[in-house]
């Protein structure tokens, strides 16, 4: 059963998250030759205050 831990900046909308799920499951099936049902992904939406590049909040890069 593959897991895919997929870690964004939040803001995307449902829809974005639905096709994205929809595709990351394909090219499962298609490349590992898995069951589209043996497939588990888990999204985590981070907010800007919580990551930084460089030393510098994502909330304060413009």
């Amino acid at each position: 059963m593959p897991i895919v831990q997929i870690e964004m900046i939040g803001g995307r909308t449902i829809e974005q998250k639905r096709a994205m799920v929809k595709e990351v499951t394909e090219a499962l099936v298609k490349t590992i030759n898995c069951k589209r049902e043996s497939v588990k992904i888990i999204i985590r939406d981070m907010e800007k205050h919580n990551i930084a590049d460089g030393g510098v909040l994502k909330c304060d890069q413009s």
